[in-house]
């Protein structure tokens, strides 16, 4: 127990006596750290922020079909229709945390301008519930859909500017009724709106649930839209959600199964994190190594002494690696603290973003204090400190002990 403060005692008093390389061997520390913590808080922030504009634009948190329509709805739509929407909500509304549930009709068909038509994507929605939904909808002209707008329509910016429609414009929709029958049904429109995703504003409307039910000439909904009060959530809540419709002849989808984009986006970007860490890591690994190469090797004399005055081989090797290990102890403290410090700093004041692939649309970026990013940049910046002086240690303990006295002279 001596021997080990002694020890302690030693390697403090060597970090404070060599000031000039104890320094440059914390920038790097700390540098490395603060590189992982700024990367990695950057990187959960992009995640979130497109997990919420993902939900709160166009999926919510979970959806409900009839059996089948995830598989097989685009082909055969009519065949999967929910005719008692509302028992599958009395189930919904029961479970802890769900904030509300909503009902939507899909249907595909043709937009006119009076002047040519456009292909289209459409959902009739329950308008006063979407637009609470919808907080990441963003309107680029008008309103989003209310209860008063019976024959209101949103037109996603892409499908306004391919037929040269806004506010206040007189449209058609053609559709396919189940029988096969053609219908038809004008709209105004009320506002145009942009999401996240470029190719979905490229061809998507949205009108009131009783308008398409008109249109298509059906009663049922395809699909129950529910919203949670926390998207941490939504796993847990879709198993128990699916344990009570799954036997009924349901099924119960995430937001993360419906939209392909965001799972490879998620990861692109943590491939990309886990190289920008493994070369963070070596970087620290290098630069620390060489500062703690060029301070072992500059004490040869001194450490040849203490062999001379008795001290054993390991017991040296142990000095090193404990002062390093008080290195990077400090180091990686140090980095942490800073890099919060610096996250705070620049999440107040925000970091303008271009717009991110298949969007028009740019965003202000934060950068997250996330745990285990912490975590993960401590153990990295200790560790990489503490295995950089694992070689000279033992270069140094196996030195000659005449050999090393010479560099006293």
């Amino acid at each position: 127990m001596m021997f080990e403060m002694m020890t302690l005692r030693c390697s403090l008093r060597n970090l404070f006596r060599q000031k000039g390389r104890t320094g440059m061997t914390l920038a790097s520390i700390v540098c490395g750290v603060i590189g992982l913590i700024v990367s990695g808080g950057f990187v959960e922030d992009v995640f979130i922020q497109l997990r919420e504009s993902t939900i709160h634009s166009r999926f919510g948190h979970l959806q409900v079909y009839r059996a089948g329509f995830y598989a097989n709805g685009v082909r055969e739509p009519y065949d999967y229709l929910i005719s008692a929407p509302e028992d599958v909500q009395a189930s919904i509304a029961t479970l802890p945390g769900v904030v509300d549930s909503m009902r939507r009709l899909n249907f595909f068909g043709l937009l006119n301008n009076g002047k040519t038509d456009l292909p289209i994507i459409g959902e009739g929605v329950e308008a006063d519930k979407e637009a609470k939904l919808g907080s990441h909808l963003f309107m680029v002209d008008g309103h989003q859909l209310t209860g008063n707008d019976i024959n209101g329509m949103l037109v996603g910016e892409g499908v306004a500017k391919s037929l040269g429609i806004g506010v206040g414009s007189f449209v058609t929709i053609l559709a396919n009724t189940p029988e096969g029958a053609l219908n038809t049904l004008e709209f105004k429109v009320v506002g145009v709106f942009r999401t996240y995703a470029k190719d979905f504003d490229a061809r998507a409307v949205r009108v009131a649930l009783s308008s398409a039910q008109e249109l298509l000439g059906v009663q049922g909904v395809h699909s129950v839209v529910v919203s949670l009060d926390d998207s941490l959530n939504t796993d847990p809540l879709a198993a128990r959600l699916a344990a009570r419709l799954v036997k009924r002849g349901y099924e119960v989808k995430t937001w993360f199964e419906l939209d392909d984009f965001y799972a490879k986006t998620v990861d692109l970007y943590k491939s990309q994190l886990g190289v920008l860490q493994f070369i963070i890591l070596v970087v620290v690994l290098l630069s620390v190594a060489n500062s703690v190469n060029m301070t072992v090797y500059e004490r040869v004399g001194e450490f040849g002494t203490l062999r001379a005055l008795g001290k054993r081989d390991w017991q040296i090797s142990l000095l090193i690696i404990i002062e390093n290990a008080l290195l990077g102890l400090i180091g990686a403290i140090l980095g942490v603290v800073v890099g919060i410090l610096l996250a705070l700093a620049l999440s107040a004041i925000g970091i303008p973003m271009p717009p991110p692939p298949n969007s028009n649309v740019g965003y202000t970026a934060y950068i997250r204090i996330v745990p285990s990013v912490l975590l993960l940049s401590f153990l990295i910046g200790f560790f990489a400190t503490l295995l950089s002086s694992l070689l000279p240690a033992r270069g140094v303990a196996r030195l000659p002990v005449a050999e090393a006295l010479r560099q006293n002279i």
